[in-house]
């Protein structure tokens, strides 16, 4: 189980650095005004999103073998309130703690934690199965914040992955990495 659990936690670990990656690959391509557009009332901007991001990993990953993962000191609620008050600056200190909190933690985890008992909302999870879950969660709304840079840089945006029309160059230079 030893070997298993390293090669999956560096698993994780790397498949969540991508998922940052992309999304600080979309901040770069904005302007700050741009971190609060709405496309309608119902949907989120990029910096609720941020903030619920960043609000669920201290939330989940403080602590993480210790105490339940929904801290009563998180107000969810609030994070999805669209607050042009916060500067880039502290949207991007906030992005940047959630994130390290939750590498922090993930680092701190060996092959030996990963059957263990935590609780998120007093509900118990194996360690995989809470790990699994904010790696479903996380990209979720990473893929929000990349269709909204898109849909906001319209003709602008540069593409994260393989551009329209290019997966055939791509395949080929990637065939040609042996």
């Amino acid at each position: 189980m030893s070997e298993f659990g390293k090669v999956y936690l560096d698993t994780v670990i790397k498949r969540f650095a991508y998922y940052k990656e992309l999304a600080d690959k979309t901040f770069v391509q904005l302007e700050e005004k741009d971190f609060y557009f709405q496309p309608n009332e119902a949907s989120n901007s990029i910096a609720v999103i941020i903030r619920h991001m960043s609000g669920n990993m201290l939330s989940r990953w403080t602590n993480f073998l210790t105490e339940d993962g929904e801290k009563e000191w998180r107000n969810r609620d609030t994070e999805f309130e669209n607050s042009p008050s916060a500067s880039l600056d502290m949207l991007m200190d906030s992005w940047n703690k959630g994130w390290d909190c939750m590498f922090s933690s993930l680092r701190s985890l060996s092959a030996d934690d990963l059957l263990k008992t935590v609780y998120i909302r007093h509900e118990a999870h194996t360690v995989i199965d809470a790990i699994n879950r904010q790696l479903a969660h996380y990209p979720y709304h990473v893929g929000q914040v990349v269709y909204l840079g898109r849909l906001i840089k319209d003709g602008g945006w540069k593409s994260l992955s393989i551009p329209k029309g290019q997966s055939d160059a791509f395949n080929q230079s990637m065939y040609g990495k042996s």
